[in-house]
């Protein structure tokens, strides 16, 4: 059980990096919303945060990066589109 608990300590920090560093490349102007890697970083954070939360009981926090993971592959779909 401790190592399953090191594997999803390491996934939710792999996650919150992940949100982190979309957020510092959007507000320093490196990346724009429409740009996939910025999108691509938002879903392997979320996917990394859901799973987290969920082995820890965090409902809620489950439920914010479910609906982060939906905006994100919605608006992934959409520059595909383009």
């Amino acid at each position: 059980m401790d190592n399953l608990k090191l594997i999803m300590d390491i996934i939710g920090w792999v996650g919150a990096l992940s949100l982190l560093i979309a957020y510092l490349l959007i507000s320093n102007g490196r990346l724009d919303a429409d740009n996939k890697h910025y999108q691509y970083l938002n879903l392997i954070g979320s996917f990394c945060l859901i799973s987290n939360t969920y082995f820890y009981g965090t409902m809620a926090l489950v439920f914010l990066n479910s609906v982060w993971a939906l905006i994100g592959i919605n608006s992934l779909r959409k520059i595909m589109k383009n």
